[in-house]
């Protein structure tokens, strides 16, 4: 027992005082005399017996009152448990991400947390609250009440780590109490090792009873036809999904087409026709799980046609021609010597077929090509010179070429899962007629290789920025060197890097990829694009480049939905944004990583436990109940004890 005053307790002294007024009483007792003496002796023993101990009563009565009273002004008390931590700054990091849409017990988990936190944190209780998307310092739950009730669900997968880091961020000579409210859905072990071993930390770990979940993974283009795109729809399944699920894709707000899917696998693609026209609206699905990812939106711009120039010899570019058709490109080839520069910059991709040299004009003029946006796609000449060669792909990465080598070597590997040939092969083939090359030159790259050689070296590589790619071959292709303009493959690859994957395709960004977009638009010097829909409006960061406008949206926009790039009123393309798809498997929560942590059932518990263990216990209130009972006491001996 400690005491808040404990000079108080020198009062103590003061017990003297009724000690020395009961042994030095001058009261005596008087002399009766009566004439049956044996009886009033009698009487007068038992008369000082009785005396004897009302008085030992009244002294230990009032000593004890006395006592109590000095006490309770000393204010003793019990050290609190976790008295050490009572100073302790309070931050807790609300997991707001989509999987935290899951129902439990008493709805959301996330709503049932806001309510749990509006209901029983303190009023006077100052804490730290640190979500996905917003952080509020230093503050109370009365203060942001409004923001906790209006709180939305974040673009963001819940990361600990860089959570974490802001608390960390936040120096004071206190410690810290966390308390982490999250579903564990994509913790990882890595992510824990970020919290201190000096921070109080409390885990609040909700859990859903749902655990199935379908979600829209991805829509891409599977074929194109003459009037019709075929799309296919890329779908996920989470856990147990035994019923039929509907799946309905929606062009401005109007259906046109729906189904019903069924799961066998946990993947599955469905695959809808549409027409081959301007297409601005989403894919959908409905069940019972999370809502976040059971719409994918996405847009299709009209196929507009490419524009193809390939710089090089007629006769050895006729191949070309028959790729890059009237149809869908808009081709033509010129000698180097004929070559006009002023055409360059309008192109979509740009072929250079066998040059002996690489002019440094040019490669100037195609280096600021390929940062705009455009492809360019090299053939070297056997005639061609290492170091010109070296000049012009240094300009866009770590590749190099080395010596010509007259060997006649086989293609046979396909790298299926580059961009170049993710929609080509249903499968991956083995018993390809692969095809060959009699000579090329050696190349060093840090790129995989698109296709390769038998002996491992690379016979075609793709350097790749945000917007463009260079995309280099080892060997020259014209039919005295090599077979593969006879090869199935030759169609494919040139048709796909002349492609721009900003005009054509499918437009479906995920929300915080920095992926940069290009926009066609002329635009004057203080002129500005803005993207918007009837719910968000905002300007993303742009760079003009010509005759085009690069955009970068950061972590914009903050709804997912589809929205238009406006040049004032000027609708200049359709754009979709969506939400990343990471959160939706439900059943990755690892809650068994939490078995070393002090996880707490509910907020209250937290609130209740450290004011349990951080308040110190005062007894200063039962000195004056005891001293009040004494005093009680001592009416009833006077009255009662004769």
């Amino acid at each position: 027992m400690q005491f808040k005053h404990p000079e108080i307790l020198y009062f103590l002294f003061l017990l003297l005082i009724p000690i020395l007024v009961h042994l030095f009483q001058l009261r005596r007792f008087k002399k009766e005399y009566f004439t049956n003496v044996r009886f009033l002796k009698e009487l007068s023993i038992q008369t000082r017996k009785s005396s004897k101990l009302k008085k030992w009563l009244l002294l230990a009565t009032r000593l004890l009152i006395l006592a109590c009273i000095v006490l309770a002004f000393a204010q003793p008390f019990f050290k609190a448990k976790d008295s050490n931590n009572t100073t302790n700054e309070m931050y807790i990091i609300l997991d707001n991400s989509f999987s935290m849409q899951a129902k439990g017990q008493k709805g959301e988990l996330l709503k049932r947390a806001v309510e749990d936190l509006l209901e029983h944190a303190p009023e006077n209780q100052t804490f730290s609250l640190i979500t996905n998307s917003e952080t509020f310092w230093n503050t109370d739950v009365k203060s942001i009440q409004k923001e906790l009730q209006n709180l939305k669900y974040s673009a963001f997968p819940f990361q600990l780590e860089s959570l974490m880091a802001k608390v960390k961020s936040r120096k004071s000579p206190y410690n810290k109490d966390v308390i982490i409210i999250s579903d564990a859905v994509g913790l990882e072990a890595k992510d824990l090792k970020s919290i201190s071993p000096e921070f109080n930390t409390y885990f609040i770990n909700p859990k859903g009873e749902q655990k199935n979940n379908i979600s829209i993974d991805s829509v891409f283009i599977e074929n194109t036809l003459d009037n019709f795109y075929e799309i296919g729809v890329k779908l996920l399944a989470y856990g147990e999904n035994s019923a039929e699920t509907p799946i309905a894709i929606y062009n401005n707000k109007k259906l046109i087409a729906k189904t019903l899917v069924q799961f066998e696998e946990k993947q599955k693609t469905i695959n809808f026709t549409i027409p081959k026209e301007d297409f601005h609206g989403y894919a959908s699905v409905s069940d019972n799980s999370l809502e976040y990812d059971n719409q994918l939106f996405f847009s299709i711009t009209k196929p507009e046609k490419t524009n193809v120039i390939s710089i090089g010899s007629a006769e050895k570019s006729q191949f070309l021609s028959k790729i890059y058709t009237e149809k869908e490109f808009a081709y033509s080839n010129f000698e180097l010597n004929a070559l006009d520069y002023n055409l360059l910059e309008k192109q979509d991709a740009i072929v250079l077929n066998e040059l002996k040299e690489i002019p440094q004009a040019l490669q100037t003029t195609l280096k600021s090509f390929i940062e705009k946006g455009g492809n360019v796609v090299l053939i070297p000449s056997e005639e061609s010179s290492v170091s010109n060669l070296n000049s012009f792909v240094s300009n866009f990465g770590n590749i190099q070429f080395k010596t010509l080598q007259n060997t006649e070597k086989a293609i046979t590997k396909i790298a299926f899962n580059h961009p170049l040939y993710a929609s080509v092969f249903e499968k991956k083939i083995d018993n390809f007629q692969y095809p060959n090359t009699k000579n090329g030159f050696q190349v060093a790259s840090n790129s995989p290789a698109v296709l390769g050689y038998s002996d491992q070296s690379a016979f075609l590589t793709a350097l790749q920025n945000q917007v463009a790619s260079l995309y280099v071959f080892s060997a020259s292709i014209n039919k005295a060197n090599s077979n593969f303009q006879n090869s199935p493959l030759i169609v494919p690859t040139f048709y796909n890097m002349a492609q721009s994957s900003q005009k054509t395709g499918v437009s479906a960004i995920k929300i915080g990829n920095n992926s940069p977009v290009l926009v066609d638009a002329l635009m004057a010097k203080d002129e500005i694009v803005s993207v918007k829909n009837t719910e968000e409006n905002f300007v993303p960061v742009q760079q003009i480049l010509n005759n085009k406008v690069k955009l970068t949206f950061n972590d914009y926009p903050q709804l997912a939905g589809n929205f238009g790039i406006y040049k004032k009123d000027e609708l200049l393309k359709n754009i979709s944004f969506n939400y990343d798809r990471t959160e939706s498997n439900i059943t990755s929560a690892n809650s068994d990583l939490l078995d070393d942590y002090k996880v707490i059932d509910s907020i209250e518990t937290v609130f209740d436990t450290l004011q349990t263990d951080r308040t110190n216990n005062e007894i200063w209130k039962w000195f004056l109940f005891l001293t009040l009972l004494f005093l009680i006491t001592e009416l009833f001996i006077q009255k009662f004890v004769k």
